[in-house]
């Protein structure tokens, strides 16, 4: 397909006119950085691999996460090429690794590498998404009480600008007590002939609840029967405290949009993000953000826009922090050796024991459900007489660093995940009932 070079309006091959450039040793190191060879659940290997420092126990690393030397690797090996040659090296791949980031995602969350949107962020794709919903007046909304405010401020931008509502139901009234019925039923009862989107959280960071997604999406689809495809609702989720921990493909949850950051459980580059979508999903939203890659030569008159896959037509454009993006496929590649199964096992296998040993402390209340089928990754908690912030600081003053929900009600959280072993979730629950 002819294209043209867009930076200077001439006849360009721009694919593949500069695959024959002498390209610097640092861009040839580029292409191979980050190929770390792990075994299966090695966690050790997998801990030396982090620059994290020892002098703390770290509970906290799903708010950023560290990078592990292979992502590292492969960032200071992009960086290093567009420092030497910046011109050079963007043209030789903008218009085809984008595809290869999106095709990794793909290998590891399932579904179709031309179905994800690559973004910088969890919030960047939640507003993304929403506020290219295609609604009309009186359309209806559906949203939680549990979501974060990235989900509520799109929405509620959305619908100021479409006049459709958005309604805010509650799933559960206790955390600690949740049942799947209790949040089905509440679904189902919330849902009205006037519903067009489903929003969710899979992971209320909250509280640390986990809902259950493909039962939620059986409610959907059986609601969606009867209706015309018009009509029928989108199921949008917020995946971003599962993803990386729970061993799922994507199609198979049955939603209509998974949002997530790669940057806390994958451990992949800060900045980076993706969306999935279905083709139902991405019929029914358009673009917020000019894309950049192929799309542009559409505009060129180059190509037709159905010639370029609807990720990467809905990826923002723009330069981005390209030696970060083009590293997420070192991230995924890395989780995959570990084995998704036993991601799950191991980081279940933390949360329980950490949940296990608060529930026996008296003056703690644990708000996260015990049963493994509702919870995930995150450990939400209160210390009788002391507020979570200075929970958090009393801990940390034994160098171990945990958290607060950032929400109205606010909880003591810790987050087990694959850089932590059991000794120092010991030591962590030991500081716990010391303050008592």
């Amino acid at each position: 397909m002819h294209r043209r070079n867009f930076l200077t309006g001439t006849g360009l091959l721009a694919a593949g006119s500069l695959m024959g450039l002498n390209l610097s040793a640092s861009a040839k190191a580029a292409e191979t950085a980050g190929k770390t060879v792990i075994a299966q659940a090695d966690w050790t290997t997998l801990r030396n691999l982090f620059s994290l420092t020892h002098d703390y126990i770290h509970l906290a690393t799903f708010l950023l996460a560290s990078h592990p030397k292979p992502v590292a690797d492969a960032i200071a090996a992009h960086r290093q090429a567009f420092d030497e040659n910046p011109a050079d090296y963007w043209h030789e791949h903008f218009e085809t690794i984008d595809h290869r980031v999106s095709a990794s995602a793909a290998a590891y969350m399932g579904g179709k590498a031309e179905q994800i949107a690559l973004t910088d962020s969890t919030t960047m794709g939640l507003g993304i998404i929403y506020s290219g919903l295609k609604l009309e007046p009186d359309d209806e909304v559906i949203q939680t009480v549990h979501d974060h405010y990235s989900t509520d401020l799109s929405l509620q931008l959305r619908a100021e600008r479409t006049g459709a509502n958005v309604r805010r139901i509650k799933l559960y009234e206790s955390p600690e007590n949740v049942s799947i019925n209790e949040v089905i039923n509440n679904i189902s009862k919330a849902i009205t002939d006037k519903t067009r989107v489903l929003a969710v959280t899979w992971v209320h960071s909250s509280t640390g609840v986990k809902l259950p997604i493909k039962d939620i999406s059986e409610v959907v689809a059986r609601t969606n029967q009867s209706r015309a495809e018009k009509d029928k609702i989108l199921f949008c989720v917020d995946g971003v405290h599962g993803f990386g921990i729970e061993d799922v493909d994507i199609e198979a949850l049955g939603c209509d949009f998974f949002i997530a950051g790669t940057h806390k459980w994958i451990f992949g580059p800060r900045g980076t993000g993706v969306i999935w979508g279905s083709d139902r999903g991405w019929s029914r939203t358009t673009a917020v953000i000019p894309s950049f890659s192929r799309s542009y030569d559409v505009w060129l008159g180059g190509s037709t826009q159905d010639q370029v896959p609807v990720g990467e037509h809905m990826s923002p454009g723009g330069f981005h922090s390209f030696e970060h993006r083009w590293a997420l496929p070192q991230a995924f590649e890395l989780h995959l050796q570990l084995g998704k199964a036993q991601v799950q096992k191991r980081i279940h296998e933390l949360n329980q024991q950490t949940k296990e040993g608060l529930a026996k402390m008296s003056h703690v209340k644990l708000y996260t459900p015990m049963n493994p089928d509702l919870s995930s990754g995150l450990v939400c908690f209160d210390v009788d007489g002391i507020p979570a912030n200075e929970v958090v600081k009393r801990v940390h003053d034994k160098k171990i660093i945990m958290s607060a929900t950032p929400y109205r009600q606010s909880y003591a959280r810790f987050a087990p995940a694959l850089i932590n072993n059991e000794r120092e979730i010991d030591a962590a629950l030991e500081a716990i009932s010391k303050l008592a």
